[in-house]
């Protein structure tokens, strides 16, 4: 039964993968009118509406939970679900601002390969913080993970200039939000903590675009479709996704899950925007793809 549920856990994460490599292709077509960040908060906005929408619904299954519970144990879920909302909006909120303003200083392939090292993260300060310990086919997967995302992303040498940095700190902010999440999904409501961290980022992003861009209403429209698809599907259903899914998920195992993220991206981009992918990133998503299956053979 648990190996079950952490399969359908890994299942659920490779689609949340999928949906946010795929939104790449929109964010794309987005950024050709509006601002990195007012699209940030416009996008979050609008998961934090639809997820909300959704908490708000009547649930059996949450009333029996809680049912089950004293009134201790109601009380200490609902903190829980709030104060998890804020922490993984806060680091979902700081992870992207980060990510935006470094992407202006560094290309694109750089930035991608330095976040996608949260792979690497989350199992060391897991490791360092908190003694959760890994098997050695775990580690030999992120490290194949890492390989991978080099091929695919990298097609300059790497050293670290101002937009790196700030992009290693994005990818320090995405570790925390995924070890947030997986403290956060066993002790609270992961729907409810969902709808409370697009809030929590969105009300943060909103204030960063305030203070470093200019966002207009004609710029939010303009970008209609792509805000829709990314807040939606890729902000509303996505991230929802990955917190029910890190129930039953180790963190350093989802991490290298979602790292797909940037394979599915350059998928989506040969597919739907005729980009072509060089005999390197096809070598990278081989390798990739590699480490996702031998991740899921059981070993200590």
């Amino acid at each position: 039964m648990k190996e079950n549920r952490k399969m359908l856990g890994n299942a659920l994460l490779i689609l949340t993968a999928m949906i946010w490599g795929t939104a790449f292709v929109f964010q794309r077509v987005g950024m050709e009118s509006i601002e990195p960040i007012t699209f940030n908060a416009s996008r979050m906005a609008l998961a934090a509406v639809a997820v909300g929408a959704v908490s708000a619904l009547p649930s059996q299954a949450r009333k029996r939970k809680l049912d089950a519970m004293s009134a201790a144990e109601r009380e200490a879920y609902r903190r829980n679900t709030i104060i998890g909302g804020i922490c993984c909006g806060s680091f979902l909120a700081a992870a992207s601002i980060f990510q935006q303003m470094g992407i202006v200083y560094t290309t694109a392939g750089k930035a991608g390969f330095i976040t996608a090292m949260y792979m690497l993260l989350v199992p060391v300060i897991g490791f360092v913080l908190f003694g959760r310990r890994n098997s050695w086919i775990v580690w030999l997967a992120v490290l194949m993970g890492v390989v991978g995302m080099y091929f695919l992303c990298m097609t300059e040498s790497l050293h670290l200039n101002r937009g790196d940095t700030l992009v290693c700190i994005c990818a320090v902010l995405f570790s925390g939000h995924i070890l947030c999440c997986d403290h956060f999904a066993g002790i609270g409501d992961p729907i409810r903590i969902s709808a409370i961290q697009f809030a929590a980022c969105t009300v943060l992003s909103a204030a960063a675009a305030w203070i470093l861009e200019e966002p207009t209403w004609a710029k939010i429209s303009s970008a209609a479709i792509p805000i829709l698809y990314c807040g939606i599907v890729s902000g509303g259903i996505g991230y929802t996704l990955q917190i029910i899914a890190q129930k039953y998920t180790d963190p350093a195992i989802a991490s290298l899950l979602m790292s797909l993220e940037s394979v599915f991206a350059v998928i989506a981009g040969a597919l739907l925007l005729g980009e072509r992918m060089s005999g390197r990133e096809i070598l990278g998503c081989v390798i990739m793809f590699a480490a996702i299956v031998l991740v899921q053979i059981r070993g200590e």
